[in-house]
């Protein structure tokens, strides 16, 4: 039990992302309740969309004898919701909301924030409406929940504590109208990326250099943010706690929200489902098999055993994530006289994906003679390709793309002739598709291949904190991070000075203006471990799972305990 005087006797938590696996912050969420669960013994409920009407959530199982009383009423008072467990670990209460009958009073709801809170929805364009309906929805249903349960229990006796975080931009609406209805709630309001600060970043403008000289206001003027920037500062400005992710994070609320986080929320981790011992090593041997089998088919040539195997994934921003940086290091490699050992990079972001290529999926998959002889006609040609003929048409690329003549990272690979020449020992693989283990070309989960990597490169420009790199140190894979993304800073710090790759992580320095250094820097630490004997490889290897070891929830948790506990004083 934490040593702070206040912890909550129960917890809402809302976010698009509840039961809804998008992005970083379903990992933050997924992974962390079963420790908040233990550490405050508080009721958690989560608060997600409910996206799944038609379909089966496999996220998601209803009950419907959870909070059974409580339903009823709600029930009778508009709401639509369902009810049951998020299957994470501690299979914590979800309740998921339909939004969709708020879009009937939005106008309504628009100019009643304006009038209490100054949020400006004038200019609201694409995912505003949702996520703002949404927000309002779960607002309202922890509304009804405290005035038909909670409130009870305080005429019993002592008035229970309640904490209310949202997450992001998309849930600020929700904060905001919950402090206002019901005071007693405490509100947390947590923000994983200024939106301000990503579209600057986005926008190719140096967020780094002029960050002090940089306006939130204006800035969103500029680059037609108004809206969801309004509702960030208001929300930052109004609830009882603000926070955010990481150092370098704060720095930009201070900046474009005008102000700092009340505590900094580091982002923890649980390994768990990493598996151990035999069992690990395999994963790790069958992930190989399968990504060089991919390789050789696509690319006409074998792979040998001790092919480095390299990876990016994560959110297709294509500046932000280091995309760019990377390509361009890998050219580099590609030029170098001392490389001596095949070096085969994945690209792991979903694009505008089609499909799997259906020329590769039949050389993966050769059909029976049967069904060869059956449908010959129909069957596209599977010369070359085979591991020792010619490549496929594209050999860069495993699914078909809506945008092919357009897309950002095979543009650029065009332009500094990363074509996987057989010559080249770089060969570089764009796999522009989720890894959900239905791709159609490697059919397994991006948590099963992940453990076949020999080392993983994040690159990032723009970065509140990085999973990705914790994920992969996580499953024993060295990783090259930068010190514009949080879990960078936070590496460094459990040194003190810039981690190496020797300690399990490269901390590469970026900034605005030092691009070429940066981008020579990746490829000299690639080089370097193509070098390396297998000995300091599984050192290495050790070295990168210890840390990560250091990131687990129960050494993290203590900060969202002291989130609450400012929260829960301003409302006492």
């Amino acid at each position: 039990m934490s040593v702070n005087k206040r912890t909550p006797d129960y917890i809402f938590e809302v976010s698009w992302e509840v039961c809804n696996k998008v992005g970083g912050i379903y990992t933050v969420l997924s992974t962390r309740a079963k420790t908040i669960l233990e550490k405050t013994n508080a009721q958690l409920v989560f608060i997600g969309p409910d996206l799944w009407k038609e379909t089966e959530n496999p996220l998601f199982k209803e009950d419907k004898r959870l909070l059974a009383g409580w339903r009823k009423k709600a029930t009778e008072e508009g709401f639509e919701i369902r009810i049951g467990r998020w299957n994470i670990p501690g299979n914590p209460i979800a309740v998921l909301v339909d939004f969709t009958p708020y879009y009937n009073i939005k106008n309504d709801i628009y100019a009643e924030a304006w009038n209490l809170f100054g949020v400006d929805s004038l200019h609201a364009y694409g995912d505003y409406d949702e996520a703002s309906m949404f927000s309002y929805a779960a607002a309202r249903v922890a509304e009804s929940y405290y005035n038909n349960v909670i409130a009870k229990e305080a005429k019993k006796g002592d008035a229970p504590k309640v904490i209310y975080q949202a997450h992001e931009w998309m849930t600020g609406l929700g904060a905001l109208f919950l402090k206002h209805w019901i005071p007693s709630i405490a509100t947390i309001f947590t923000t994983h990326a200024t939106s301000i600060g990503r579209s600057i970043a986005g926008n190719m403008k140096p967020l780094y250099d002029y960050m002090s000289g940089y306006n939130g206001d204006q800035m969103a003027s500029e680059l037609n943010m108004e809206s969801k920037h309004s509702i960030e500062k208001q929300s930052a400005h109004r609830v009882d706690c603000f926070t955010t992710v990481s150092e370098i994070t704060d720095v930009e609320c201070t900046q474009l929200l005008e102000k700092p986080a009340d505590v900094i929320l580091v982002n923890g981790f649980e390994d768990d489902f990493v598996p151990k011992g035999a069992a690990f090593t395999a994963k790790r041997k069958e992930a190989r098999r399968v990504m060089l089998d991919v390789a050789s088919k696509l690319l006409g040539q074998q792979f040998a055993d001790d092919t480095i195997i390299v990876s990016t994934g994560g959110r297709y921003e294509f500046r932000n994530k280091g995309i760019d940086i990377l390509l361009e290091s890998l050219k580099r490699l590609a030029a170098e006289p001392t490389l001596d050992r095949d070096v085969l990079a994945f690209i792991n972001v979903p694009a505008w994906v089609k499909g799997p290529r259906v020329d590769l999926k039949t050389l993966l998959n050769p059909p029976s003679r049967e069904d060869l002889q059956a449908s010959r006609s129909q069957l596209p040609s599977i010369e070359g390709g085979v591991g020792g003929g010619s490549p496929l048409e594209t050999p860069v690329i495993t699914h078909e793309l809506y945008n092919m003549d357009d897309d950002k990272a095979l543009s650029m690979m065009r332009a500094i002739g990363l074509d996987n020449n057989p010559n080249s020992r770089v060969k570089v693989i764009f796999v522009p598709c989720y890894l959900n283990g239905n791709d159609g070309i490697f059919n397994m989960p991006y948590y099963d291949l992940l453990p076949g990597d020999d080392l993983a490169v994040y690159p990032s420009y723009y970065e509140p904190w990085g999973y990705t790199p914790l994920e992969s140190v996580a499953f024993h894979v060295p990783t090259i991070t930068t010190d514009l993304a949080g879990f960078g800073l936070w590496a460094n710090s459990l040194k003190g000075e810039y981690s190496q790759l020797e300690d399990g992580v490269k901390v590469v320095h970026r900034t605005d203006s030092n691009w070429d250094e940066a981008a020579d820097e990746i490829k000299n630490t690639i080089l370097a471990f193509t070098k390396m004997d297998d000995k300091l490889v599984a050192d290495l290897r050790r070295r990168a799972s210890a840390i990560a070891k250091k990131a687990l929830w129960d050494k993290f948790a203590k900060y969202y305990l002291e989130a609450y506990d400012i929260a829960l004083s301003k409302v006492n």
